[in-house]
């Protein structure tokens, strides 16, 4: 068998296997004999030209390239189930579009505007999913989603490039920003146009509570990313929570990018430069090679790269 005639069940025999950690498990839920299972895993790997399993007395455990292999095996599966079950439902004429996304308000803004796009279509589902850079890739590769938009410090570009390229992701550019401070027009420190570290000790800093850097420990990413100087935090998830604190307690503050004006109105709120103001941001649209983009796909990613453009420019 070569890598053209790799069929779908020889991929839901690895999956199996992989979920059971033994063949003689896997072979009495597939209904199959052993040999034959056997068999047909030495043919997988012959045909990819790599191992996927360590065998040994404990049963079989995945190798580094078995696992790269298990996320985009579990991703065919499940996109393969996903078309049985729309013709099954008769729900082919269905448009759908799904996308990850950073918690940030100018693409928040952008989908806004993407959905009125449903006005035209009478049938069609939209997803969108606001959370931290590692599910939206996860959330990727798993094929829950057809887009992510990640947003990462430009300091750990080189950790992402390298993660997505491993993984066979396709990405582009949407947007460079900068860091700011938001807080409530009736702020202490809103009169101020240059604020201190020292100056913001004595507040409450509002912080998302997952972080998103991979290959770094959790308490290396905290360290770096919020300053020791604050004493009292709330950790929030979403953006509505944070600008409900924003707009109702004025002890409190933000680091953020690219919010636009008219939230900044809506909520009562006023930006400030951010101390040192060093943090740079990349937002980048991440995608499966070989991915065709739908028609919602290329009406989304043109008010998307629209608006990067729009908040990539120097602000003042």
């Amino acid at each position: 068998m070569n890598l053209l005639h790799m069929n779908l069940l020889h991929i839901k025999y690895a999956v199996t296997v992989a979920e059971t950690g033994s063949i003689s498990r896997a072979a009495e839920k597939l209904l199959i004999g052993q040999p034959n299972l056997s068999r047909s895993i030495k043919e997988l790997e012959a045909a990819i030209g790599v191992k996927l399993f360590k065998r040994s007395a404990k049963g079989m455990k995945l190798t580094p390239d078995g696992e790269v292999f298990l996320t985009h095996a579990k991703s065919i599966l499940r996109q393969v189930d996903a078309v049985a079950e729309a013709f099954r439902k008769g729900a082919s004429s269905k448009k759908r579009f799904s996308v990850s996304v950073p918690r940030a308000s100018y693409i928040a803004d952008v989908f806004v505007r993407f959905s009125k796009a449903m006005r035209a279509e009478p049938d069609v589902e939209l997803i969108y999913k606001e959370t931290n850079a590692l599910r939206a890739l996860k959330n990727l590769l798993e094929g829950n989603y057809c887009l992510a938009v990640i947003r990462y410090a430009e300091n750990y570009d080189e950790a992402f490039q390298s993660m997505m390229e491993e993984k066979g992701l396709s990405h582009e550019l949407i947007a460079e920003v900068g860091e700011a401070l938001i807080m409530n027009r009736e702020h202490p420190l809103a009169a101020m146009e240059q604020i201190t570290s020292d100056d913001l000790a004595q507040f409450i800093e509002i912080a998302h509570a997952d972080s998103m850097v991979p290959s770094l420990p959790l308490a290396e990413q905290k360290m770096e990313e919020l300053p020791d100087n604050i004493r009292r935090r709330i950790f929030v998830f979403e953006r509505a929570s944070q600008f409900e604190l924003l707009a109702g307690n004025p002890d409190t503050f933000m680091r953020v990018s690219a919010v636009p004006q008219a939230s900044l109105a809506h909520y009562g709120l006023v930006e400030r430069p951010c101390p040192g103001n060093a943090r740079k941001f990349r937002d980048v649209l991440v995608y499966r090679k070989g991915y065709h983009f739908s028609e919602l796909d290329q009406i989304f990613l043109t008010e998307l790269r629209r608006a990067g453009r729009e908040v990539s420019a120097p602000r003042g």
